[in-house]
């Protein structure tokens, strides 16, 4: 008899311990603060804006001129937080910036 109420109070823990499964955060992309956007400016060359936000997530062979940051986050059950800033260039230089707050639009 104390075999079973053992197993039946060890049985209910594992399934009320299931009902709160923790999400993990999950973040994908490049992370670009506001400090590093600010650093960037028109005119600059491809290397420049490299060194400042690092390798684009998308750096399309089609499109060699056009390079596309993309971040998201998942955090818990929330909603995913999704930004995307993407960069034109001509002759190696910066030309125009989309997709952030404050950007230039065509």
């Amino acid at each position: 008899m104390q075999k079973i109420l053992i197993i039946a109070l060890y049985a209910a823990s594992l399934t009320l311990s299931a009902c709160s499964i923790h999400k993990v955060d999950v973040q994908q992309g490049n992370v670009i603060t506001q400090e590093m956007r600010d650093q960037i400016k028109e005119g600059m060359s491809k290397r420049q804006v490299g060194f400042i936000l690092g390798t684009p997530l998308l750096a399309d062979p089609f499109h060699r001129d056009r390079w596309d940051y993309i971040y998201r986050l998942q955090t818990g059950k929330n909603k995913p937080e999704l930004q995307r800033m993407t960069l034109f260039f001509e002759e190696d230089k910066l030309v125009r910036i989309e997709g952030w707050p404050g950007a230039k639009r065509p």
